[in-house]
C-alpha cells in the first residue's frame, strides 16, 4: 500500500509542481482531472482495465507534452493492465487507444495536418509505450513460474512425507509380524510345557502351582502383547480385529497380580490407606504398571524369599503408590534378558499425567520405587 500510495503522489505531484503560476482555468481543471487519475492508481492492481479505460479517456495528456513526463501516467496503466490485467485483448485495445490517443494530442498540438501527422507519430509513441508492456507481460510470466515451482516444490514435499509414511507404516507392519511371530511363538509353548508338567502325574504340588501360574502369565503377556501390537497395524480392520476385549488392569486388579508374586516365593505385604474411591483410567493403569514393574524388578534382583512392601495411599487430589523391599539375603535368579527400559518407561507415564516419579535404593541396601499421581474422580 505505502508503494502504491509513492507512485499516486509521483504520478500526481510531477506535473503540478511543472504547472505555470499564470495557468487559465481551464489549465487547472485539466490538471484536477489528473491528479484524480493519478491517486486512481491506487488500485490499478484491482481494476486494471477500468483505470486503463478512464485514462484513455480522460487524461489531459496534452499537459505534458512534448516532455516525457506524458508517458508517466500512461506507462503505469499499461503495465497495471499487463501484470495483473486477466484479458490479452484488453490489453492489445488499450494499448492502441492509448497510442493513439498520444499520437492525435502530438499531431493536433505540433502539426499542421493533424491526420498524417498522427500516422507519422503512432511509430514513436507505441516504441515508448511497448517497454512499459513488455516488463509488465515479463514481470507476470516471472510471477507465475515461481508460483508453479512452488506448488511443485509443495507437491513433490507432500508426495515425500506420504512416501515416508507409507514406508513407516509397512516398517511398523512387519515389525508387529515379526514380534507377534517371534514373542508369542516362545511365549505359547512356555505356556505349553507349563500345561503339561501340570498335568503330568507324580509331580510335586508345589511344581504344579509354579507352572500353572506360568501358564496364566504366559497367556496374559500374549494377550497383552496382542493388544500393543495392534497400535502398530495400520489395518483398521486389522486393529480392530486385535483390540483389547478385556478392561485395562486398575488398582482393583493389585489382589491378583500380588497373588501370582506370592506363588512364586516372594513375601508381599500390600497395605492401603485414605478413602478409596474410583479414579479416571489413566491413573489407575499406571499405578498398576507400577506395582507390577516394581515386583517384576524384585524378582529379578532381589532373590528368592524376598520380602515387598506396597503402599497405596489416597488423598483428595493426590495418589501415593510406593513398592520397596529389603537388601537381598539369598542368591539371585538367572539373569534374565532386560532392555533396562521399565523404569524409563513409568517415568515418562508418570510425568505424561502430571505426576512425580522417584526411584533408587535405599540406605539399608534395599530398593524403592513411588510416584505421586494427581487424580479425578470418575463415576462408578
Amino acid at each position: 500500500m505505502l508503494f502504491d500510495l509513492g507512485i499516486a503522489l509521483g504520478c500526481a505531484l510531477v506535473p503540478a509542481m511543472t504547472l505555470e503560476a499564470s495557468a487559465e482555468p481551464s489549465t487547472l481543471a485539466w490538471l484536477a482531472v489528473y491528479l484524480v487519475l493519478c491517486l486512481a492508481t491506487v488500485v490499478r492492481r484491482r481494476w486494471p482495465a477500468v483505470l486503463g479505460a478512464a485514462v484513455v479517456v480522460g487524461a489531459p495528456v496534452h499537459l505534458l507534452m512534448p516532455t516525457l513526463l506524458t508517458y508517466l501516467l500512461p506507462g503505469v496503466c499499461l503495465y497495471a493492465v499487463a501484470r495483473y490485467g486477466r484479458s490479452r485483448l484488453v490489453l492489445a485495445l488499450l494499448s492502441v487507444a492509448i497510442v493513439v490517443r498520444l499520437a492525435a494530442a502530438r499531431a493536433v498540438l505540433f502539426e499542421s495536418d493533424a491526420v498524417s501527422g498522427m500516422l507519422w507519430h503512432i511509430p514513436g509513441e507505441a516504441l515508448f509505450l511497448a517497454a512499459p508492456v513488455v516488463l509488465g507481460l515479463y514481470t507476470r510470466a516471472r510471477v507465475m513460474v515461481l508460483e508453479n515451482l512452488r506448488d511443485k516444490a509443495e507437491r513433490l514435499e507432500r508426495e515425500q512425507h506420504l512416501m515416508a509414511w507409507r514406508a513407516r507404516m509397512e516398517e511398523r507392519t512387519r515389525i508387529a509380524r515379526e514380534m507377534h511371530d517371534v514373542v508369542a511363538h516362545r511365549v505359547s509353548l512356555m505356556v505349553i510345557h507349563a500345561g503339561a508338567i501340570e498335568v503330568t502325574e507324580g509331580v510335586p504340588e508345589q511344581a504344579t502351582r509354579s507352572a500353572r501360574l506360568v501358564g496364566e502369565i504366559g497367556r496374559q503377556a500374549v494377550e497383552e502383547l496382542r493388544e500393543v501390537l495392534a497400535v502398530l497395524r495400520p489395518d483398521k480392520e486389522q486393529a480392530e480385529e486385535a483390540a483389547p476385549r478385556s478392561p485395562q488392569p486398575t488398582l482393583d486388579d493389585l489382589s491378583v497380580l500380588v497373588e501370582q508374586s506370592r506363588t512364586a516365593g516372594m513375601n508381599v505385604d500390600v497395605t492401603f490407606s485414605g478413602a478409596r474411591r474410583p479414579l479416571d483410567p489413566g491413573c489407575e493403569r499406571t499405578a498398576y504398571r507400577l506395582v507390577q514393574e516394581a515386583l517384576t524388578n524384585i524378582h529379578k534382583h532381589a532373590g528368592e524369599g524376598a520380602t515387598a512392601r506396597v503402599h497405596v495411599r489416597y488423598e483428595p487430589d493426590t495418589l501415593h503408590v510406593a513398592v520397596e523391599n529389603d537388601a537381598p539375603t539369598g542368591p539371585a535368579y538367572a539373569p534374565l534378558p532386560s532392555g533396562g527400559h521399565g523404569l524409563t518407561g513409568l517415568r515418562e507415564r508418570v510425568t505424561v499425567l502430571g505426576g512425580v516419579f522417584d526411584a533408587g535404593p535405599r540406605a539399608d541396601g534395599g530398593f524403592r520405587v513411588s510416584a505421586a499421581l494427581p487424580t479425578k474422580e470418575t463415576t462408578p
